[in-house]
């Protein structure tokens, strides 16, 4: 484990390579600090958090079952008519009671829950690592969508403005008859659909970065690159291999299955027999009022008894009910076993589907690299050529548009990348918030509620009202499809 975190902060603490065509201030936001707000602040995490303190407290619910039991009660009766016949009937009376049970043995069922709940405990603190890998994994995707679609701006303007500059120069060289009104009708085409890629660039950063919002819990400012990605596997065997043994969503399917194994135990303690230790201790007062009706009357206007013993309870037959519960917690641990198959069938496809995604990825980084180069080479010739009469207008805007192509499916495909290698890392259970090292704080760690929590045992006591942990964005402002300066 020391090892994981040590690489994982290693990675988060990283010098960021350029990995976009974007350029990056001093002064950045960085996918750490992104990842860390969402890690303090996000409703989703605070929510699964919550939610497994309750599970917690299954444990001590399950072993109240197999601890004493004390109860009192007290009544006042007030006789209103008396038979005639009953000469000693009292007018009023009081009645208190101590009654104390302490089990002994229950047929396994209180030992079995209490397994059972261990178990699930286990199986929450498993599902609340795969909902931190999850987020993180969607954080990674905002942060990337905002660095991708701010690069495709600054692309699409970059590309308006040399439109512009084309159109310019177009209607300067038809002033002196050089070229034609087509020439014009041309590069003012390109242009209006230029404007129009622009704008829908524009938009798609606007969602991008509300998206990022929703998750982080502020505005992105002008974020770094990231920094490159630890210890990718080698293959997807190898991937597959890490991910059976780390990933948290087949551990949890584990534990439910041996969960459901002491629920079926549990049910079948309700088929034996029950013993109990048990004491009662009664006070009777009758206000002086008993005997009322004879004179003379020396009888006792108050007592106190006790008892104590063992009961034995052996159930012969209960209409069928704990058959009906045996059978149905076998059912649900058929589900369980078979939901374990689901989960790790889908583990599987989703650790090979990474793989190959993120292969393809740096594959089509490589080539889409070529492709720019190419392009921008292509697009200096056209235009050299255009100035001597061997080339037209229509070429030059055909060569600027398939350089803004290329220029546009790199950022997309180190984007992909990135996103791809990181839900790698996610599906083999190596992304996870145990593994990300936080500055000035510690980790959430949900064995510190579970042991807090297991040994209470008085009824009276209770945790201050809760108070949200995650913080709102109604305050944040719009976003708008601002940027940074685009490197040429």
């Amino acid at each position: 484990m020391a090892t994981r975190e040590l690489r994982f902060r290693k990675w988060l603490a990283g010098a960021a390579v350029a990995t976009l065509a974007v350029s990056t201030p001093v002064h950045a936001d960085t996918l750490r600090e992104a990842l860390v707000n969402a890690y303090l602040t996000n409703p989703t995490l605070a929510t699964a958090r919550a939610q497994q303190r309750a599970t917690d407290e299954t444990v001590p619910i399950a072993k109240a079952d197999g601890r004493p039991n004390l109860g009192g009660q007290a009544t006042h009766t007030e006789f209103v008519k008396n038979s005639p016949n009953s000469f000693t009937a009292p007018d009023r009376a009081l009645n208190a009671g101590v009654q104390l049970t302490v089990p002994v043995y229950s047929g396994g069922a209180v030992r079995n829950s209490i397994r059972a709940a261990q178990n699930r405990v286990e199986a929450g603190q498993a599902n609340l690592r795969a909902t931190e890998s999850s987020l993180f994994s969607n954080v990674v995707a905002a942060y990337m969508d905002v660095i991708r679609d701010q690069a495709v701006v600054g692309l699409n303007a970059n590309n308006v403005e040399v439109l512009e500059t084309n159109l310019q120069a177009t209607s300067d060289r038809f002033e002196i008859g050089d070229l034609t009104r087509t020439d014009i009708a041309q590069s003012d085409s390109r242009l209006a659909i230029a404007r129009s890629d622009l704008q829908t660039a524009a938009a798609n950063l606007i969602r991008s970065k509300e998206v990022y919002i929703q998750l982080v819990g502020n505005p992105p400012g002008n974020l770094e690159a990231p920094p490159p990605l630890p210890n990718l596997p080698d293959s997807p065997e190898a991937a597959v291999s890490i991910a059976l043994e780390s990933n948290p969503d087949l551990i949890a399917a584990k534990e439910q299955i041996e969960a459901s194994r002491y629920d079926i135990r549990t049910a079948n303690g309700g088929k034996l027999p029950s013993v109990n230790i048990f004491a009662n201790g009664n006070y009777s007062n009758f206000y002086g009022t008993l005997g009322g009706n004879l004179p003379n009357s020396n009888l006792v206007q108050s007592q106190t008894t006790a008892d104590a013993g063992v009961r034995v309870t052996v159930p012969l037959y209960q209409g069928g009910r704990p058959g009906a519960l045996t059978r149905q917690a076998q059912a649900r641990y058929s589900a369980a076993l078979e939901q374990a198959i689901a989960t790790e069938r889908n583990i599987i496809a989703q650790t090979r589907a990474a793989y190959s995604s993120w292969r393809a990825s740096m594959q089509v980084i490589e080539s889409s690299q070529q492709a720019v180069e190419a392009s921008a080479l292509s697009l200096e010739g056209v235009r050299a050529e255009n100035s001597v009469g061997n080339r037209t207008v229509l070429d030059i805007l055909n060569a600027e548009q398939e350089l803004l192509r290329a220029q546009v499916q790199l950022v997309t495909a180190r984007r992909n990348a990135y996103v791809a290698g990181f839900t790698l890392l996610a599906a083999m259970g190596r992304a996870e918030a145990r593994d990300l090292g936080l500055e000035g704080g510690v980790l959430y760690d949900p064995q510190v509620n579970y042991d807090r929590v297991d040994g209470k045992w008085n009824d009276w006591d209770r945790d201050p009202l809760p108070e949200p942990v995650s913080t709102r964005t109604v305050d944040t402002p719009p976003q708008t499809a601002t940027m940074g300066p685009v490197d040429e």
